[in-house]
């Protein structure tokens, strides 16, 4: 059996065009860098084209500027039949300064996997190795079913209101 392609790193220089007007990196550009991130690391995984389906806890913890450099830190956490969750840690790092990276931002997309005629693919079941990938599989998993409950939850509270 070949080994599993779980993990995927991936860094940009952040450019003047990314910028918004407080000078600082768009969020909109990094969450269109995370779902590359993550559409990348999905599909290297499974071998099979992935859409995504959701993206939750995004957690803008402090700006990124023009010019630094940024790494997009991906995993596999948790594999259903035909979906994935993907963790991404989000890296900056000032090229021109003695400053340590920075953690500035950490979220989680599930991308389900999807032959060229759209219908469900189911992918491999992810094998774990070490204690760490066992972790980040329960913690993915309770965060499947807190997904679920908390569709199920707006569901009941949106009954009666129109559209």
């Amino acid at each position: 059996m070949s080994q599993q392609e779980k993990s995927l790193f991936m860094t940009f220089l952040m450019t003047p065009d990314m910028a918004n007007f407080s000078g600082h990196v768009h969020g909109g550009v990094i969450l269109k860098l995370l779902d590359q991130v993550a559409y990348a690391c999905a599909a290297r995984y499974c071998k099979s084209y992935v859409v995504t389906a959701s993206l939750d806890q995004v957690i803008f913890k402090e700006p990124i500027r023009v010019g630094e450099l940024v790494t997009f830190k991906a995993n596999v956490n948790f594999v259903g039949r035909t979906s994935m969750e993907i963790g991404i840690k989000v890296i900056a790092e000032n090229l021109t300064a003695s400053e340590e990276p920075r953690h500035t931002n950490s979220c989680y997309f599930t991308m389900v996997a999807r032959r060229e005629d759209g219908s469900a693919f189911v992918v491999p079941p992810l094998v774990i190795e070490t204690e760490v990938e066992r972790r980040l599989f329960e913690a993915g998993k309770m965060r499947k079913e807190m997904r679920q409950e908390i569709m199920e939850r707006n569901k009941t509270l949106h009954v009666g209101i129109p559209d």
